[in-house]
């Protein structure tokens, strides 16, 4: 019978394959970096497999290390979900967490201080940023768990909120009536201004990008401020905005896909209890033909 995977081995392969570095991988499970490397080594000995490929300083997984790493992290988080089961004393610690500003002004305060009721010995400290960034930070250690709205885009994000995305406008403002249509947007790597760009393309809808801004307050004043158009998820719809669509010639948008992201340590105790607040709590609001939408443009 084959003796079971060593978990403190995968944890570090994890380690690695997240942040791409053998060094980094090293400072985040608290070992050398000579131990980690043996550590790979008698993993892939055990396996009988490679397990990353080696390029200078930069490492990534060969296809036998990405058929691990899903399961490996599986494995991590059953383990995780063990310890919790026989665990008595109460949570306490501090979740280093990202979210994109989109849902940060108008949802982060109501989920976050009702967490904090619940699970008043456990911090969290809060970062918004776009969710490119925020992926790049996860990749360099910076998150313990992430909320990033590409979903399924990354391969391991937990999808759990879909929600319509919807063209703006300033109530009562001319911007929508501007030819070529002026944009309000995130930058380039935005993958709503990309979709944006596309669907007004297909059109044949002229179009400027007239404002950017990664922050999202920023694009909401473009918007109300009458400078320009946006386009927006359900969620963060703004009063004195105007939904506008087919009727004024905007194309149909992607829907926005919302995920949340852990790193390979984050599982069990105060990362599960976050995790899944922030789950129920973005899940249990109102879908796109419940919720209460600001007024719809009628011309």
């Amino acid at each position: 019978m084959a003796s079971p995977l060593d978990l403190d081995q995968l944890q570090t392969f994890c380690a690695i394959a997240d942040c791409g570095s053998f060094t980094e991988a090293a400072r985040r499970v608290y070992k050398t970096q000579s131990a980690v490397s043996m550590q790979i080594k008698r993993l892939e000995e055990r396996l009988g497999q490679p397990l990353f490929l080696r390029d200078g300083r930069r490492v990534t997984l060969t296809r036998e290390g990405e058929a691990l790493y899903g399961r490996a992290r599986r494995m991590l988080k059953v383990n995780a979900e063990i310890i919790d089961m026989f665990s008595q004393g109460d949570l306490a610690g501090n979740i280093r967490f990202g979210v994109p500003d989109d849902y940060a002004v108008k949802l982060l305060p109501v989920i976050l201080s009702s967490f904090q009721r619940t699970h008043p010995r456990i911090t969290v400290d809060v970062r918004c940023q776009p969710s490119e960034e925020l992926l790049t930070g996860m990749r360099q250690g910076r998150y313990d768990i992430i909320v990033f709205t590409q979903g399924t885009m990354h391969e391991f994000g937990e999808l759990f909120r879909t929600e319509k995305m919807h063209w703006v406008a300033s109530h009562g403002g001319r911007a929508l009536g501007s030819d070529p249509l002026p944009l309000a947007c995130g930058p380039n790597f935005c993958i709503w201004r990309a979709d944006a760009i596309e669907a007004l393309s297909r059109r044949n809808r002229d179009f400027r990008i007239a404002y950017t801004s990664s922050n999202a307050m920023a694009i909401t004043s473009a918007v109300l401020s009458d400078l320009a158009i946006g386009f927006l998820p359900e969620s963060a719809l703004q009063p004195g905005m105007r939904v506008v669509g087919e009727e004024q010639d905007l194309p149909r948008l992607q829907d926005a896909q919302i995920a949340l992201l852990r790193a390979s340590h984050a599982y069990g105790g105060i990362y599960d209890a976050l995790a899944t607040h922030i789950v129920e709590s973005m899940g249990n609001l109102p879908g796109p033909q419940e919720s209460r939408q600001p007024e719809t443009a009628a011309e």
